[in-house]
């Protein structure tokens, strides 16, 4: 045809990229995420963060209390990519030369301002940063630069940081807007709590074999470099995710009327994340199974379970539809992923305190509504029966609060249609 021209064919560099990717995907997975889950028991949700934001080239959180391995993870993650790593512990009195570095005395002598950046975070491949919400306002604006624009700049010193992972940890979330303006800074969010006690056995086990490992000098084999990961994370662009575009619009559009902030610019790194998990899958095209990084974007506790019912309702739908192998859909998408009966035991008493204060205010009371509806597909989940039961008399406590105003259907409590 006139007027028209084909599409250019792949250059053989191209395919070579890919498939250089591909190949580093697949170590990544078995020789890196794998051989860390065997180290640390129960860490398995975790461990699958951190390699979807590792190969994505965006920031994680985990929230904890403190002595749930977080450190310790993104230690032998470094050490297995043959990573430097930054790790510091944030107290409200931290200053900006403990993570960017001192200046230089000798240049100083000579009239310049450069600091030295030996051993810090500047020259760091992988940062962990621990109770990240103490950072206080000296070190909070270079902080947000670090982690947003992979820029340090201190007066008219400025550079680049290369890092391919940044961690940051807490045991809250954040109270005030200027750290929620660091929160936000990590796409994705992950809990790291103590295990189950019936895998406490195996946690022990494993605890001591890496004691007696660091009692020799032993060391993790080192199977991919920092720079095949850098090269990975630049690939990943050329996944082709317009298979799940539909899906995923819906999806936000979804979660937006839930009431859970997924702004343009959040809603586009995303995908980052989703193409990430299919390359970590052996994939070159995504698929609706890939949209369970979602799941990671809650900005509270309350959304947490929320999220799990609309992402996980959204892939089973589309499942059906799919024609990829099981063994090509990440572990994250088929996973049991049991409700948290505490977290839902919240989130129906927060709901039941909004429905008295909402009174004059329809908007709302829609909003709790479809909350609870979300909530109770959840509710059928729940191993346990008591607890189940439980779940289901004040998720009744609150549809009978719906009857009271007539508005359990969507009517006008004023009687007017």
């Amino acid at each position: 045809m006139s007027g028209s021209n084909p599409p250019a064919a792949a250059s053989p560099a191209a395919d070579d990229g890919i498939t250089a990717a591909l190949a580093t995907a697949k170590r990544i997975r078995s020789q890196v995420l794998d051989e860390l889950k065997l180290d640390f028991v129960g860490k398995d949700e975790v461990i699958d963060l951190l390699g979807v934001c590792l190969a994505a080239g965006e920031n994680l959180f985990l929230l904890g209390p403190p002595g749930t391995a977080k450190s310790a993870i993104v230690r032998a993650l470094a050490a297995r990519l043959e990573g430097r790593c930054f790790d510091y512990l944030l107290t409200r009195f931290t200053e900006p030369a403990e993570l960017f570095g001192p200046f230089d005395i000798r240049r100083l002598r000579e009239g310049e301002l450069v600091t030295n950046t030996e051993g810090m975070l500047p020259e760091a491949d992988i940062l962990f940063l621990d109770e990240l919400l103490n950072a206080n306002s000296a070190i909070l604006n270079s902080l947000l630069m670090a982690l947003n624009e992979r820029v340090f700049r201190r007066g008219r010193e400025s550079r680049d940081l290369n890092f391919v992972l940044a961690v940051g940890a807490s045991n809250r979330l954040p109270e005030d807007e200027a750290l929620g303006a660091l929160f936000d800074r990590f796409l994705l969010r992950v809990r790291s709590d103590n295990v189950p006690t019936d895998q406490l056995n195996s946690v022990l086990t494993a605890g001591w074999k890496l004691q007696q490992q660091e009692a020799v000098g032993w060391t993790a084999p080192r199977s991919v470099s920092v720079a095949e990961i850098r090269q990975l994370q630049k690939t990943i662009p050329r996944i082709d995710i317009s298979p799940i575009r539909t899906e995923y619009v819906s999806l936000i559009r979804r979660m937006r009327n839930a009431g859970i902030d997924v702004s343009d610019r959040r809603a586009v790194r995303l995908q980052r994340l989703i193409a990430a998990g299919a390359l970590l899958c052996g994939r070159q095209t995504v698929d609706c199974s890939d949209l369970w990084v979602l799941k990671y974007i809650w900005d509270t506790a309350e959304q947490v379970e929320v999220l799990a019912g609309i992402v996980n309702e959204a892939i089973d739908a589309e499942s059906s539809a799919r024609t990829i192998a099981d063994t090509q859909r990440h572990p994250r998408s088929r996973a049991a992923d049991l409700p948290d009966p505490d977290a839902i035991a919240r989130s129906l008493d927060r709901l039941i305190s909004d429905w008295g204060e909402a009174a004059d205010d329809s908007l709302r009371r829609s909003w709790i509504r479809d909350q609870a509806s979300l909530l109770a597909g959840r509710i059928d989940w729940v191993e346990s029966v008591a607890s189940r039961d439980f779940l289901r008399q004040r998720l009744q406590q609150l549809s009978d609060n719906f009857n009271t105003t007539a508005d359990r259907f969507g009517s006008d409590p004023s009687g007017e249609s």
